[in-house]
């Protein structure tokens, strides 16, 4: 079969802001520049915070040792667990109280204020309860993936249309074919907005989580350098949760346009 081309458009130049990705690579390419040349020049201390050129340097070396794969896997396993065990609870528990009374006023309470105690704050008393092996780090993961998928799975089946759920009601539909066809997609937007949001808590708190006697995986590696004064490994370090997480972000955002097309379709047809 042939393939047609629009031959005004061949050998022309893509413009500039046609490109969404590449100007948004601009600032933090600049950013770099301006910290590489900083550093260079000595208006910025190197002990402190060395030079880009450094920092990928120690980066090389931990991959060349072996250490960095193995981080990786153990603190990606972590982040996986506590992610799963957060975001499984937050799903079954938010459609539990936006759905009926009870849940509305027997559950919801307690967990809003739950909510209001500082993540951190709880270490102490996740090591007395757990001890410091790997039970801690992952639950402190899920309880701090947990609010924020809560929070918006909750209010986005509270936000559907009452007459969707009669409808259901009416057609015979029973508990779960309504929270398949009717309620899931309903509130699917805002409930992927919460596992975005969940995520950048995830590596945030895995961070904090892997400062609890951690005998491997990434923040060990981070806590080694800092024992030796290896400043260039800790940012490094930190790079790399950072990448983690735009990784993992990007992703979701993927899936999100891929879910939500009927959307796109959906706003092209009110628009004519």
């Amino acid at each position: 079969m042939l393939e047609v081309r629009d031959t005004a458009t061949v050998g022309r130049r893509v413009p500039l802001y046609r490109r969404p990705w590449l100007l948004r690579a601009l600032a933090p390419l600049a950013l770099l520049l301006i910290w590489q040349v900083a550093s260079t020049n000595g208006l910025v201390s190197a002990k402190k915070l060395p030079a880009p050129s450094v920092v990928l340097d120690a980066g090389l070396e931990i991959y060349r040792s072996g250490q960095l794969g193995d981080a990786l896997v153990i603190s990606g396993q972590r982040a996986l667990f506590g992610f799963l065990l957060g975001a499984g609870l937050a799903l079954i528990l938010a459609t539990v109280a936006a759905l009926g009374k009870v849940g509305e006023y027997a559950l919801d309470p307690p967990l809003q204020m739950i909510r209001t105690i500082p993540l951190f704050g709880l270490i102490p008393l996740f090591i007395i309860w757990f001890g410091i092996g790997e039970e801690p780090k992952i639950y402190l993961i899920a309880l701090g993936v947990f609010f924020p998928l809560y929070l918006n799975t909750y209010a986005g089946i509270r936000q559907l249309d009452p007459k969707l759920l009669e409808l259901g009601r009416t057609l015979g539909l029973g508990l779960a074919e309504r929270l398949r066809l009717l309620i899931v997609p309903g509130a699917l937007p805002q409930i992927l907005v919460g596992v975005r949001q969940s995520l950048g808590i995830a590596w945030l708190s895995l961070v904090v989580a892997e400062q609890i006697n951690a005998s491997a995986g990434l923040g060990f590696v981070v806590n080694n350098a800092r024992e030796f004064l290896r400043t260039d490994i800790v940012i490094f370090g930190l790079l790399i949760y950072s990448l983690l997480g735009l990784i993992t972000d990007a992703i979701v955002r993927a899936l999100e346009l891929r879910a939500l097309r009927w959307r796109t379709a959906v706003d092209r047809r009110s628009s004519r």
